[in-house]
């Protein structure tokens, strides 16, 4: 029987709140809050600030990876053409200037001359071309070459200096190339899948690395030489902690700077002594969603009526208010709410089982031998979905959804594997019935790489195997116009499809809700999110630990 909704909720916020007593109130050995008039006027450098991860990186070559802990990493370590500023505005970063011509047809860059590598070797418009060659390159193992093969041609002009010419006007071109630059002198002739780089990166950006202690802890140091100026901090020590509950256990021990709360901690557990004055918290919301997306190889999942049902089944408001604590929305596509792509036109799916066992019926699906659970030619409707370890968030969702669909006959186990585990050997070969995941949500409505057909292959991004030959289409035009005004209705009619069609389960957009010591200074909240100005960042000298 469902449970009603609100019986629910004070369920999980009951059991919630003792398992936070069973914690203790406030931090092990409380963080002692920051007396602010004892802060210098100018910032001072050294010290340490030790983050959590879930999961760990795989390598550090960005463009081999698709998982967020090795471009966490990463983008500390390497430096792109461009980056977006706070408020999301694309701005120079190693090019010294660049110019859109032509209607985007024409790029011209040009480089700063002041950049070097860790090794002291300068670095160059070569570089950039060979990072360029290397994307579009079919022996590379990337899952990010479609940008860069739309580029008819790449000529240097200069040293320091390089134009890229597209046939046609691509709404991507610019933001391609804010890409992490490799160094052409170390990795030439390397095997990138078997090469030392990958573990002991040459880059060129704010931090290099120090140490690599597998499974372990990666520690990061300043790089003096930095062309924006040698970072405030000495060292960032990130610390894989494969479950939330942990990391929040060494956040009150004192022993993280920082890291992302869940809704409960971030509503009952992160007040009172031992935390105000001690820590900052800040909240926004996320650019990115949660699905359950469906292998669209299974034979269960071919009847979009299914799909359909299974979406009707889903109850995104309890997942909202019980997962969440209502810090968060319902997802309802793959566009941000709020923003000019976003469709409002394309209504949610509402929660209705007498709908969702409807149209499995339709699909031939009955409890014919009265056991509760539907069967269709002898075959009962079970399946899995399977998330990874430690993503609290993901893992009671998946709960609420497996209750769900045993309201409509349907068997759910839900498996939970290690984060490496998880990519490697499920995601990225398809080895799943359906799995609960996020994506972010970039700035350009452009997901061609996650949805085109020609991206559902082993560690391409739609790893779904989700083929629609008109969503095609549209992608590929999208990605051709450059003017919004010309690219709504076509990003309006792509999230039209996607609800229609139903290849993911949109679930709901998280609130960003990341907490960090009062000791660091020169945090500021923006359009894009608080470490825009991570090497900024500063520790008083009275306050710094070493690690």
């Amino acid at each position: 029987m469902r449970l009603p909704v609100l019986t629910f909720l004070l369920m999980a916020l009951v059991l919630s709140l003792v398992a936070a007593c069973g914690e203790g109130g406030g931090p092990a050995t409380p963080v002692r809050p920051v007396d602010l008039a004892t802060i210098p006027a100018e910032p001072e450098d050294g010290g340490t600030l030790v983050e959590a991860m879930l999961g760990e990186p795989d390598n550090l070559i960005s463009m081999l990876s698709t998982t967020s802990a090795s471009h966490a990493v990463a983008s500390r370590i390497y430096v792109g053409l461009i980056k977006y500023d706070k408020d999301i505005e694309v701005v120079p970063h190693a090019a010294k200037s660049f110019e859109v011509l032509d209607q985007g047809r024409l790029l011209r860059f040009t480089l700063r001359e002041d950049i070097r590598w860790f090794d002291g070797r300068p670095l160059t418009a070569e570089d950039v071309e060979f990072t360029y060659r290397l994307m579009i390159d079919p022996e590379t193992p990337t899952a990010y070459a479609e940008n860069f093969k739309a580029v008819k041609a790449f000529r240097l002009t200069g040293p320091f200096s390089f134009e890229v010419e597209y046939d046609q006007p691509f709404a991507k071109a610019l933001i391609t190339w804010a890409m992490d630059i490799l160094p052409k002198h170390a990795l030439e002739g390397e095997n990138l899948l078997d090469t030392r780089y990958s573990r002991q990166p040459l880059g060129a950006g704010p931090y290099k690395l120090r140490e690599w202690t597998p499974g372990t802890r990666i520690v990061l140091e300043a790089n003096p030489d930095y062309f924006e100026g040698r970072p405030h901090i000495d060292r960032v020590i990130y610390r894989m902690i494969p479950d939330l509950s942990t990391q929040f256990l060494e956040l009150k021990a004192g022993n993280l700077d920082t890291m992302d709360l869940t809704p409960l901690q971030y509503l009952f557990q992160t007040t009172g002594p031992g935390w105000d004055g001690s820590f900052h918290k800040f909240e926004y919301l996320a650019s990115g969603y949660a699905f359950l997306g469906f292998n669209m190889k299974h034979p269960f999942f071919q009847d979009v009526r299914v799909r359909r049902a299974i979406d009707h089944a889903i109850d995104r408001r309890e997942i909202v208010m019980g997962v969440l604590f209502g810090l968060g929305e319902m997802a309802n596509g793959p566009y941000k709410p709020g923003t000019w792509q976003y469709n409002e036109d394309v209504v949610p799916r509402e929660y209705d089982t007498q709908r969702a066992r409807a149209l499995l019926a339709e699909a031939g699906w009955a409890d014919t031998d009265g056991d509760g659970l539907l069967d269709k030619d002898g075959v009962p409707f079970a399946f899995s979905i399977i998330t990874n370890q430690g993503n609290t968030q993901r893992i009671k969702a998946g709960v609420i959804i497996q209750q769900r669909l045993a309201d409509v006959g349907i068997k759910v186990e839900l498996r939970t594997v290690e984060w490496a585990a998880f990519i490697k050997e499920f995601v990225d070969k398809g080895r799943f019935d359906a799995v609960i995941l996020s994506w972010n949500i970039l700035q350009d409505p452009d997901i061609y790489s996650v949805w085109h057909s020609s991206q559902a292959v082993e560690r391409g991004l739609n790893f779904t195997r989700y083929v629609n030959p008109v969503l095609d289409d549209l992608l590929e035009r999208g990605r051709r116009l450059v003017d919004p005004k010309e690219r709504k209705p076509i990003y309006d009619e792509v999230q039209r499809i996607l609800h229609d069609d139903v290849p993911y389960c949109f679930l709901y957009v998280p609130k960003s809700l990341p907490i960090v010591q009062a000791r660091v200074q020169n945090i500021e909240a923006a359009p894009a999110g608080i470490t825009y100005n991570f090497p900024q960042w500063w520790i008083p000298k009275s306050l710094q630990m070493q690690p």
